[in-house]
């Protein structure tokens, strides 16, 4: 066993990665907004997500996926933007593990590491990216995480029945970096078996792989309902300041 995991772990030369940006949801949350297109600071969200991608040295591809009636406009997008590393915006699956499989038969052959990243998760840091490229590449699986700060209880039937040590709970953001042909084998697994998994890291877990977790950021957040959209035009205004 140890033999058929060795492989995973070997070092990259370089750093050279390849960015599949999953962009197929339905944004059921958020009460009719298309979260992809909405405005943050006058610039459509997938716009802000790719741009970090944009200027990564390391990254050199990234393939978008999303929803067919999504296309076009994320192509114009591309366009108007002059994202010159999207080389494809294709269509994806019903549930996301599908349309992870279709960004990974889309992204070269040979990438040595492979980042799977949310399409509404507009604010991801330059350093936290560097970072988890960094450390998939010495490991062969990273994702940033922050720590959870609320109190959490454990619920049946609305009554909390226990407190949950928090200390050891994290919530993991992306992108979830990993060794190119690690992530294809974990992938190409889960679909045959039908196991419908919605985190990258869980498909690789399951082949008996450890993922180490990077320093996440707050800022790193995901766009969910329509409050989160004040929220990221507060982060936008932030930055212009330079208190971010």
């Amino acid at each position: 066993m140890g033999g058929f995991f060795s492989k995973f772990k070997k070092k990259p030369k370089q750093i050279g990665c390849s960015v599949i940006v999953v962009a197929a949801g339905s944004a059921s949350r958020m009460e009719g907004i298309e979260k992809i297109l909405a405005p943050i600071g006058g610039i459509p969200a997938i716009a802000h997500t790719l741009s970090v991608f944009e200027r990564c040295a390391a990254v050199k591809e990234i393939v978008v996926v999303t929803r067919e009636d999504l296309l076009l406009e994320i192509g114009d997008i591309c366009k108007d933007f002059s994202f010159s590393k999207v080389r494809k915006v294709l269509v994806g699956g019903k549930e996301r593990i599908y349309s992870v499989q279709a960004g990974l038969q889309e992204v070269e052959d040979d990438a040595q590491l492979i980042a799977i990243h949310d399409g509404a998760r507009p604010f991801l840091p330059d350093a936290v990216l560097q970072e988890v490229l960094t450390c998939a590449e010495k490991t062969g699986a990273a994702a940033p995480a922050v720590p959870l700060t609320d109190t959490i209880k454990r619920v049946a039937n609305h009554v909390a029945v226990e407190t949950v040590d928090r200390s050891t709970l994290f919530a993991v953001q992306t992108p979830q970096v990993f060794q190119g042909d690690l992530i294809r084998a974990a992938i190409q697994k889960a679909v045959e078996e039908e196991i419908l998994l919605t985190d990258d890291c869980a498909a690789v877990e399951r082949l008996g792989m450890q993922v180490t977790l990077t320093q996440g950021s707050r800022e790193n957040m995901k766009l969910t309902t329509p409050f989160d959209l004040i929220v990221a035009q507060g982060i936008v205004e932030a930055r212009e300041r330079g208190e971010l």
